[in-house]
């Protein structure tokens, strides 16, 4: 079993990518989606990559509680795709009805770390091979507000932990996959 990380910024080719090492795996293919609708702009979104992913492949929407998917779909004859750990991790952010403050320190929800620390150790339990895609956020500009700096380093510090675990780390920019750890894809 492998597990993969694929980085890369809005419109890389990231998921296109993961989706490609998915289909050629030759395993059974759930894919688990961590979009929610929020409006209906996003609502188009999830539609649109609804309707193009294989009709064999088992979709699963789960915007919290990723780890206790990994476990629940694990097999060898398996590989999850997990598209992506950016709309997760704003999921986990906003999953509170806490406000969160223009300046001054940022308290994340509890749901926060503790599912955090749920997926780290379901990706060293999961069975099957694993592909996560995930944004990589930290190389434009140093955001304005408190809430985006939040966002940006809990990113950043999630897209670390994930790498840690992971055979392989890919970066794709412009479509172009750049290995950064383990063997080529």
């Amino acid at each position: 079993m492998t597990r993969t990380l694929v980085l890369g910024g809005a419109r890389s080719g990231k998921s296109a990518y993961a989706e490609r090492l998915a289909a050629d795996s030759g395993k059974e293919v759930v894919y688990i989606a961590t979009a929610t609708p929020g409006d209906e702009e996003m609502a188009a979104r999830i539609a649109h990559h609804r309707a193009g992913r294989p009709h064999e492949w088992i979709t699963v929407e789960e915007p919290l509680a990723l780890g206790n998917q990994l476990l629940r779909w694990s097999s060898p004859e398996r590989l999850i795709m997990v598209d992506c750990l950016t709309l997760w991790l704003s999921n986990l952010l906003f999953s509170g009805d806490q406000e969160y403050p223009e300046v001054g320190e940022i308290v994340l929800p509890a749901l926060f770390h503790e599912q955090q620390d749920m997926l780290a150790s379901a990706l060293t339990k999961c069975t099957s091979d694993v592909v996560l895609v995930s944004n990589e956020v930290g190389l434009g500009i140093m955001p304005m507000g408190a809430v985006s700096r939040c966002f940006m380093d809990e990113q950043g510090r999630l897209n670390q932990s994930v790498a840690a675990i992971c055979d392989r780390a890919v970066l794709v920019a412009a479509g172009l996959p750049l290995v950064l750890k383990g063997a080529p894809c």
